[in-house]
């Protein structure tokens, strides 16, 4: 892994987010300042900092998750500084004790490592003032409590479009790969065309994978969002939308697997293969037919082209590739024929 690598993201978090954060710093560190005199309000800041999240149910778990470290990193240093006083073996034990508390209560890493950092700022720092373990939960839930507001006054994150443009990318992908295979049965294609056509097929494996994660966190993102109730529309049916998707991905590469294992100089000759490439366009046709868009939610009033399955009258010439594609075939005329029952 190159240094590069292990420090930068792979895309630039929002603009609007950095903005939120500082915000949320700044807010948090002049009203716990104000309220609770004494040290720097660093816990406050750090507490603000950490629970501004891309999404409000992020920022709600991490607020929990920075509160209880801190207040159970204050409990274990108080005690421990009550009994044997603020020398520096106590202050390391303090860690290793609140990282087996931590364990033993079986807290996240993020948590664990909480509870050991405050234990050991509060016995590092605060020993010699009265006062400065209560201090310090005090200013963690200021700050927490202003990142979490600061994060819904200030357009609360939504991320269904990014979602919505996922599945779409997705589905005119899954229609690019029929209309490459209705190509394949129709014309003489030769082996590095067909290896590129299996290829491209089986890119469509990480895209669904990137539309499931893009579905997950619009779901997450319009949790505890006062702005969710326009947009669980557009999400539910965009969720559905991708469970269309999901398995003919599979077909369509299985299908393309076939072709390529199977094809001859013949191929194209053969009427139940031309037929099924036809048939093929027709499902290109009703993918792109129902894709999101911004302007339109998925279904659209034009009539779908796959109308009904297709049906080989009599043994063709290439029998084991016609079976294969025929059966992968009905599959995706179902699955496209009730998604247009149910959005129709």
């Amino acid at each position: 892994m190159s240094m590069a690598t292990a420090i930068r993201a792979p895309g630039r978090a929002p603009l609007l987010q950095v903005g939120k954060s500082a915000v949320a710093t700044i807010v948090a560190w002049l009203l716990a300042g104000w309220l609770v005199h004494g040290a720097l309000p660093v816990f406050a800041a750090i507490a603000a900092l950490l629970v501004v999240q891309p999404s409000l149910n992020q920022s709600l778990a991490k607020a929990i998750e920075r509160t209880v470290g801190v207040i159970a990193g204050v409990v274990v240093a108080s005690l421990l500084g009550l009994v044997f006083g603020g020398a520096t073996w106590v202050i390391l034990a303090s860690v290793v004790v609140a990282l087996l508390l931590a364990w033993a209560l079986r807290m996240t890493a993020a948590t664990s490592n909480q509870v050991a950092i405050s234990a050991m700022l509060v016995l590092a720092l605060g020993t010699a003032t009265p006062g400065y373990a209560v201090d310090r939960v005090i200013e963690t839930l200021i700050g927490a409590v202003v990142g979490f507001l600061v994060n819904i006054a200030i357009v609360p994150p939504v991320e269904v479009f990014p979602a919505r443009d996922a599945v779409g990318r997705l589905g005119d992908e899954l229609a690019a790969s029929l209309a490459r295979l209705a190509d394949a049965l129709e014309t003489h294609v030769s082996r590095a065309e067909l290896e590129d056509i299996l290829l491209q097929a089986r890119l469509m494996r990480p895209m669904k994978d990137a539309a499931d994660r893009a579905i997950s966190a619009a779901g997450d993102s319009l949790t505890l969002n006062p702005r969710s109730a326009k947009h669980r529309t557009i999400l539910a049916g965009v969720s559905e939308l991708q469970k269309v998707y999901d398995p003919m991905v599979t077909q369509v590469i299985g299908m393309t697997r076939a072709v390529y294992d199977r094809y001859e100089p013949t191929v194209p000759e053969d009427p139940a293969l031309r037929a099924i490439a036809t048939q093929l366009r027709r499902a290109a046709h009703d993918v792109r037919l129902d894709l999101p868009t911004e302007t339109a939610e998925p279904g659209q009033d034009e009539d779908p082209a796959l109308t009904r399955p297709l049906v080989v009258a009599r043994p063709p010439e290439h029998w084991l590739l016609v079976g294969a594609l025929l059966e992968d075939l009905r599959r995706i005329h179902e699955a496209l024929t009730e998604r247009k029952d149910v959005s129709g």
